[in-house]
This record gives structure tokens, sequence and C-alpha cells, in this order.
């Protein structure tokens, strides 16, 4: 790659990730490594700055050490949180267990920098930022200063101007920071002085390049789910090995309202690509019958599907890729990341857990990668706005959206009362003509199986329940939940409980991510 790049040290933070999405959007190439990553590596990766992130860790932790020889390759260096920490620990100063710790918004003063000059919030020298530590930098290294602090964080921003050494205590990734992503250019494009050279189309050019030179003339199975990342992944193989490219649509029994149509439709018939349409709702309903645990039903639908495809590629004498939909997010909430070092939230079906016996080697183009770059390189291949823009669907699809145990009674009720709610969403318009459904980064029904006393006419009924769940995010990694109108909530509930007979009770999911996440399961 001749492109510049921006090299990201991980010491296991959760958020990690948002550091290279947010690089990203300044349109410079970054790679997330582990904070351990061997200094020769780290030189023969060249990069224009480093980036180190926060960690769950101590600095007197000795197994969380990067090499302190980076501090000496003159290259820019921004630590983050504890990334920040391990640099003032290593250079001489001091770091201290916090008497009062900081997690959430906090306001930082600050004095002019080269990191922090003209970014500001509401009034200048001060900057709303999201905080999340306990130990805290009490005495700084030497050649450097203080140029931000809060009343319980003597240090929140040192900088050594002249070594283009800097540190800020908070976290600039997450978007809670208001100024974040203005800080973490300022290192990038100013500091670091790396051009801003990454694009989608250049992308294009070398996942396709890196595709053809690892399948060569072999053929490739990929799992479509319909959804944004696995129909982004098949256009992009397709683009690379044409039809060497088998997709395979499984019908698990747990699809959207009339999904199997739509991509059929969509790929087979709009976009030439070869789709193999399997049936196997019975065997996964089988299967699913009786388990309640989350985790467990993840797992028996992936391994159904890993099933399903195996099958498929026994019939395909050339097959010998797997590929996935896999990105970035998915890897990250499973623990997958190439550091193994972030605490598992939950599994994900395409990620990890593969069975040995899996005659077939994975391909997951994607996986570097963050939503909404899946979305920019869907429009870059020349997919339809109304795909590549459609809201997220899990791959155990409506398996992780009833809680408790999948039945196939369950399933229809739910896929009815889903399509009600995207139906409203995107025929109502905000003020702007803007559609609720644009309006909102995702949006869908869970199926609850418990069930309330509810009144229709002169007779009572006992049915069940169903949460509408909808959010706003930039980034899937955090996520606010819509302020819908009334009216339309209202409008929904009414269509839900009148056309769906066996539900009697809507209810609106308030929650954020975190503390929860987006889906319930």
């Amino acid at each position: 790659m001749t492109q510049d790049k921006i090299l990201i040290l991980d010491f296991g933070s959760q958020v990690t990730q948002l550091i290279a999405r947010r690089v990203r959007e300044a349109h410079v190439y970054s790679e997330l490594h582990p904070y351990d990553m061997p200094i020769a590596d780290i030189k023969a990766f060249a990069p224009k700055g480093i980036i180190l992130s926060g960690g769950p860790n101590s600095v007197y932790d000795s197994d969380y050490q990067a090499d302190p020889a980076i501090l000496d390759l003159g290259v820019p260096i921004l630590g983050i949180c504890y990334g920040m920490q391990w640099m003032a620990h290593t250079l001489g100063g001091t770091v201290s267990p916090g008497d009062q710790r900081e997690f959430g918004y906090a306001r930082v003063e600050t004095e002019d920098s080269t990191l922090t000059q003209e970014i500001y919030d509401d009034a200048p020298n001060q900057l709303d930022v999201w905080m999340s530590h306990g130990d805290k930098v009490t005495g700084l290294p030497e050649g450097f200063r203080r140029v931000g602090h809060t009343p319980s964080c003597p240090i929140a921003i040192m900088e050594h101007a002249d070594k283009h050494l800097y540190g800020v205590q908070f976290h600039p990734e997450v978007t809670h920071t208001k100024q974040g992503s203005a800080l973490i250019h300022r290192f990038v494009l100013d500091i670091a002085a790396a051009k801003p050279s990454w694009t989608m189309p250049n992308y294009i050019d070398e996942a396709v390049a890196k595709i053809r030179q690892q399948v060569g003339s072999d053929e490739v199975i990929l799992g479509l789910s319909g959804g944004v990342d696995s129909s982004v992944a098949a256009a992009l193989i397709h683009r690379a090995i044409g039809n060497q490219l088998t997709c395979v649509f499984v019908d698990h029994g747990l699809l959207r309202y009339k999904e199997a149509e739509m991509v059929m439709d969509m790929f087979a018939r709009n976009l030439g690509v070869n789709v193999i349409h399997v049936d196997a709702s019975g065997e996964f309903m089988r299967k699913l019958a009786g388990v309640t645990d989350p985790e467990q039903k993840r797992k028996i639908i992936g391994a159904e599907f890993v099933e399903v495809f195996q099958q498929e590629a026994g019939k395909r004498q050339n097959a010998r890729w797997l590929a996935q939909g896999t990105i970035y997010p998915d890897v990250i909430e499973s623990a997958g990341a190439k550091t193994n070092k972030a605490h598992a939230i939950k599994s994900h079906h395409n990620v990890g857990g593969l069975p040995e016996t899996l005659n077939l080697s994975l391909l997951e183009p994607l996986r570097d990668l963050f939503k909404d770059e899946v979305r920019q390189l869907g429009v870059a291949l020349g997919l339809p706005r109304e795909m590549v823009y459609r809201h997220p669907f899990p791959g155990p699809g409506l398996g992780v959206r009833i809680l408790g145990e999948v039945k196939r009674e369950y399933a229809d009720l739910l896929r009815r009362a889903d399509h009600i709610f995207i139906e409203e969403l995107r025929n109502t318009v905000d003020a702007e003509g803007v559609s609720w459904y644009d309006n909102t980064s995702q949006a869908f029904a869970v199926f609850l199986p418990v069930k309330s006393v509810g009144v229709m006419g002169d007779g009572r009924t006992y049915e069940y329940v169903v949460a509408l769940r909808a959010v706003v995010t930039s980034d899937f990694m955090t996520a606010h939940w819509a302020e819908l109108p009334y009216s339309l909530l209202g409008r929904v509930s009414n269509r839900i409980i009148n056309e769906v007979r066996g539900i009697n009770r809507v209810v609106y999911d308030v929650s954020g991510k975190p503390p929860a996440t987006i889906e319930w399961e």
C-alpha cells in the first residue's frame, strides 16, 4: 500500500476500533494491531503517526506494556486514556490510582496547544468530553506540559510539542466527546501530516486484487442473508471473480416479511449473481425447539448455517472458500479482534466457533470495515441505495428477536408486526420531508414470550406482547433511542393490535447503548 497510514496499538478498550473509524473519516488508512507489536514490524509498517488506545488495566500491569522504543521513532504519537498513562509512566511521569473516578461527561479546561488550538465547544478553552478512567496522570514526564484539566483530573491533556508526543485522558473516539473527531483529525492531518488519500474506490481496487490473489481459480460459496453486509460482500466478490461465486440463500424460517422473494429478485434476476435458494426452516426450528438461552440459540443457528453451506459446497467440486459478511462490530462484540484482549459482550454466529471439520477456508473481505464504510462501499460498487441503506438485520434473524424459545407461531406473529412498524416508518415523514425510516439507523420489533390481559370490543383477551426498538447511531458501537413522534407510535400500535391476531399490547424501548445492546439478545 502506497497511501499514508496511521498505526493504532490496542491495549484492550471496547471502543478501540472507533479510533480507526475516526481516522478513516479523515480519508487516511489505519490499521489496528496489538499493543506489543514488535518494533521491527512497526518500522516496516512505516506509520505517519501512532495512536495508543485505552484499556481496562493499570500501567503497573506488566502484561500490558508496549515497546518503549516506539517513543524514540520520531513519529508523532497520541495516547488515549491508558495510552496516555502508559506514555507518562514509561517516560518517568507519575500515574496514581484515582480517589475519585470519572465515568461519563466531563468539561476540560484547556490551554492553547498544537493539538487543541481553535478546537472548543461552548466557549474558547473548553471541551465537553467523555471520561472512563480510575487511574490518572499526576506527575508530568520531563519536557511535557499540561494543556488540559478537570476538577478531579489535574492532567487531562499533556503534550511534548518538540517530540510530537500527546496524551488525552478522555476518549475522543466516541461521539459523546463533541470535538473528538476534530482532535483526532488535527493529530492525523496536521501533526502527523498524513495525506487524505484513502477512499472507497481505492479500497475496491485493493480488495478486488486481494480476493483474486487469495481465491485464484477456486469457487466461493457465500452465505447471503439479504442484509447490508452479506449483500455488499457478494457484490464485491462478484466484482472480483464473477461466476466463481455462488451465493447460498438459506431460509431458516426466521426472515423478515417476504425476505426470500426480495433477495432472489434483487440478486439472481437484477444483478446476475448465481443464487441457490435453500428452504431449511424445518430443520432450524427442530434444533431450536426448547432452547431459551440466547448464546445457545446463536450457536445452534450458526452451526446449522455451516452445515447447510457444507452440504451445498459438497455439490460443487471446485468450492474451496466460504465467504461471510463479517464486519468490525461483529468482531469487537465477540472479542475476536486481533488482540483478543477485549471482554466478550455476545457471540456472533459468523465470528469464531466454526468447526474444525469445515472443509472451506474463510473469505471475509469486509472484516475491517464499519457499517457506514460498508454502505459507502456498496454505493461505490453501484448497488441500489434502497439495498445499501436497509436497516441491519442480524444473521440469526428473528431468532434473536424472539425472547426465549423460538417457535414458528412466534416468528409468524413477529414478522407481521415488524413489517407494520417498518411500513409506517417508511410512510411517515418529518418536517423536512425525510422518512422516519431514514431518520433511524435500525428499527425492529421484538417478541416477548409473556401474555397480558386486554379487552377488545366487549371481550377479554389474553395475548402476547411486542416491543418496538428504534435507535439512532453513526457507528453501531454506541446508540441513542430514536425519539419517534407519539402519533407514529400510536398508529403502529393500533395497526399491530388490530391486524395481528395474537398480540394485544405494544411497548417502546427507550434504552441506549450502552448500557443496553441494540438487539435484545
